[in-house]
């Protein structure tokens, strides 16, 4: 399983930046999770974007989603062009409510929506793939996936507040792809749907994770003060989130 950072700043893109977006590829899947703003252009480094197999939205905060209409005008074009069967729309899992956001993701016949809630179990290709409601948001949904495919684990934890309990769907992930939304310096002082550096590191010390990836990141911040308030995490190697990085599990 082989992973891609496509997009990883919020709430916005700086420079040559991008928000939230991951490939994953395996022997017989290449999955989009999310598809924040700037996604696509980094994603056509690496393959063109009819060849996917499924797009899985883990919320509907624009930085996460921004990139989906496009996305859906490109699949058309591609379609009219030959180079991906206009009856074979890319599926598009995601969060049920809110009912307006859902509503737009069928786009004639380049996507189709599927909702998935936390009970849902996907297999796509060799992936086998869960769901957890993350403390996050208004209300409104947000969920972490579980990856599982040839023996390795990968954790996307999107957007997640420090009240999730991650205890039997993170622990022992090959890879734990978690947020850290604030440094030391910027953190609220009461807690908002999001992690710290600091927290996403202790959480996956605490959870035994092979691997780390702190992600969601504001784009001022520099990498070396990232570095210094995950210490807290030691078990394996932990990666800063770059635009380009492939981590292969």
């Amino acid at each position: 399983m082989r992973v891609t950072v496509l997009g990883f700043q919020s709430p916005y893109p700086g420079p040559n930046g991008a928000t939230p977006g991951y490939l994953v590829e395996t022997e017989s899947a290449r999955l989009l999770l999310d598809c924040g703003s700037g996604v696509l252009s980094v994603l056509n480094r690496f393959m063109p974007l009819y060849e996917l197999d499924a797009l899985l939205l883990s919320h509907y905060h624009h930085d996460h989603i921004a990139d989906v209409g496009v996305l859906q005008y490109g699949l058309m074009v591609h379609q009219i062009f030959g180079d991906r069967d206009p009856n074979q729309p890319l599926p598009v899992y995601a969060p049920a409510l809110p009912n307006t956001e859902a509503n737009r993701l069928p786009y004639k016949q380049a996507t189709a929506f599927f909702p998935v809630e936390e009970q849902t179990k996907l297999t796509i290709g060799d992936v086998a793939i869960d769901f957890l409601r993350t403390d996050h948001g208004n209300g409104d949904p947000c969920y972490a996936m579980r990856l599982a495919s040839k023996g390795k684990v990968l954790v996307y934890g999107a957007d997640s507040g420090p009240g999730t309990n991650w205890e039997g769907f993170a622990n022992d992930a090959d890879l734990f792809i978690c947020e850290g939304t604030y440094l030391e310096r910027t953190k609220p002082k009461t807690a908002n749907g999001h992690l710290s550096v600091r927290q996403a590191a202790e959480l996956a010390e605490g959870l035994g994770c092979r691997s780390l990836l702190i992600t969601h990141l504001f784009h001022t911040y520099r990498q070396e003060e990232v570095e210094k308030e995950a210490s807290a995490y030691m078990r394996g190697t932990c990666h800063v989130a770059s635009i380009g990085l492939q981590l292969t599990l």
